[in-house]
């Protein structure tokens, strides 16, 4: 799809007109992905640009955590720098201002609509169980399927947390090892007996299935959302 750079308020030419012709597009394109229910990467982006121009708004500045991962602190740096340069200049800072009172409420718009997507796909989730579930829930298997169909995707999972001195975070990485297509006799409680004999690693892992009642595609929308369903219904489980 068609995307807005990181530093898209001070790259280039830096007139009103060039800049809300970048951004219509962009958010054009977010909302079409989106009428085809594709939630990421572009809800992402979306959280991320939006968070930038409030920092500039409030702060003047810009604030490393808002960008993705894929932005090195080495390339933050150096946009840093030009940032510096350009809020020196009154008249540049009153057109970069003029863009960011423009952009903000669309920005708003956009969110609230990824926001409804995202919420859609949340509510259409079922995680369940699969057979006894160990004391040990931040490491197993994880078995994502969509409705109608009899596929089933399966993946490994780790549940990790972070903390810092105010809080603490869970982040979770999934590899995908097979896709399976169940019958009436292949159950999620056989499959997991399966991978048990055949992955020693995991003599006892916890398994867990969470079946979208909507169709709704797999890399964009489904696996993100049950990723992060999936974390949520861990934490509850060891509160």
């Amino acid at each position: 799809m068609n995307t807005l750079p990181i530093n898209w308020l001070t790259e280039g030419l830096l007139d009103f007109e060039y800049k809300k012709y970048l951004l219509l597009a962009y958010l054009q394109a977010a909302k079409n992905e989106f009428g085809k229910q594709r939630l990421y990467p572009v809800f992402s982006d979306l959280i991320m640009h939006y968070r930038n121009l409030k920092q500039v708004q409030e702060h003047k500045q810009l604030v490393y955590e808002s960008f993705p991962q894929r932005i090195s602190r080495a390339d933050f740096q150096k946009l840093e720098l030009v940032y510096e340069k350009i809020v020196q200049d009154d008249e540049t800072m009153e057109q970069i201002e003029e863009i960011i009172q423009y952009a903000t409420p669309l920005f708003t718009e956009a969110l609230a609509e990824g926001k409804e997507l995202y919420d859609f796909v949340e509510r259409h989730l079922e995680i369940s169980p699969v057979g006894i579930t160990p004391i040990y829930h931040n490491e197993g298997y994880l078995f994502l399927e969509s409705l109608p169909g009899k596929e089933t995707q399966v993946y490994t999972y780790n549940i990790t947390v972070f903390e810092n001195t105010y809080e603490k975070y869970r982040g979770i990485n999934t590899q995908h090892l097979e896709t399976v297509r169940r019958g009436l006799t292949l159950t999620h409680e056989h499959l997991k007996a399966q991978l048990v004999k055949q992955r020693k690693e995991l003599p006892n892992p916890a398994t867990f299935a969470v079946v979208a009642k909507v169709p709704m595609p797999l890399e964009q929308s489904l696996l993100p959302i049950a990723k992060r369903s999936l974390v949520k219904y861990v934490t509850h489980l060891a509160a």
